[in-house]
């Protein structure tokens, strides 16, 4: 389990410990270690972008009598800004976490999962789905783990490894404020100019956050759905969690893109400074 330091990953590391799992616990600081550290639980220094980190957990996985059951890959970061104001060293790093991370991790874990014919089970987002405005970067990655779980899910499907995507909405945990902190961070360093086109834009954008995650599910809830990806013995190629999520890609289906468009900002414009 990565990204399991605190919300949905540390939810779910605890939800399939009590199932009676041993998981290991990806966390990228001793505290957090120190924190989730329990019976059924192994923390594990993890920092997906690190090669060496990864290469080390593929030793910690190799070296175990047990077969590996699954992969969940849920580390990420949640970067908030307009297309035309965020630096390109931010889009590359928000690819490297959201992304090129979990490629490397599943990469390195495979061999194993081959050998237990067990399964990945990628977290994305109903941002992998639909991109609402400032979240270009983030939905851009989320986007692409999607696909790259439908290419894998049909490379190794004759395998006997299993695929599944979980796509959460709203959920109560502290990723959202700290993408706020981001948001207002970046927008900071927004010329004039941008700051005239967009700056009412990222100040609704955080209120329709932080509101959405104020009323989503919590991380305990959410991780109910990821443990069933997880247990299940015939998932779903995806499941949504949380009824924001469920109602959005239910839209997504029937509506065309430009009514679309206009729910969504019909939405966002409550949240606009009077």
């Amino acid at each position: 389990m990565t990204g399991a330091s605190t919300g949905m990953g540390a939810s779910t590391a605890r939800e399939l410990a009590r199932r009676g799992f041993h998981v290991l616990a990806g966390v990228r600081r001793d505290r957090d270690a120190d924190a989730i550290r329990s019976t059924g639980i192994e923390p594990v220094i993890l920092d997906i972008t690190e090669p060496e980190h990864v290469e080390a957990l593929a030793t910690r996985v190799a070296d175990d009598p047990r077969p590996l059951h699954a992969l969940v890959n849920n580390a990420g970061v949640q970067v908030n800004a307009p297309v035309e104001a965020l630096p390109m060293a931010e889009w590359r790093q928000v690819f490297e976490v959201n992304l090129f991370g979990h490629i490397a991790v599943t990469q390195a874990l495979l061999p194993a999962l081959l050998r237990s014919k067990g399964r990945v089970v990628n977290i994305s987002s109903i941002g992998g789905k639909f991109a609402m405005a400032t979240y270009g970067a983030y939905a851009g990655a989320k986007f692409a783990l999607e696909a790259v779980s439908d290419s894998l899910r049909r490379e190794v499907a004759p395998l006997g490894v299993q695929v599944v995507v979980v796509e959460p909405g709203g959920v109560r945990t502290e990723i959202a404020a700290r993408g706020i902190t981001t948001a207002n961070r970046l927008a900071a360093r927004m010329t004039p100019e941008q700051n005239e086109r967009y700056g009412s834009l990222v100040q609704a954008n955080n209120k329709l956050m932080a509101s959405g995650t104020a009323s989503g599910l919590t991380a305990d809830a959410a991780a109910l759905v990821i443990a069933k990806a997880v247990t299940t013995r015939r998932p779903r190629t995806r499941y949504t969690a949380g009824r924001d999520a469920a109602l959005i890609m239910r839209l997504g289906r029937f509506l065309s893109d430009r009514t679309l468009d206009r729910v969504l900002a019909a939405n966002l414009s409550r949240h606009y400074p009077k």
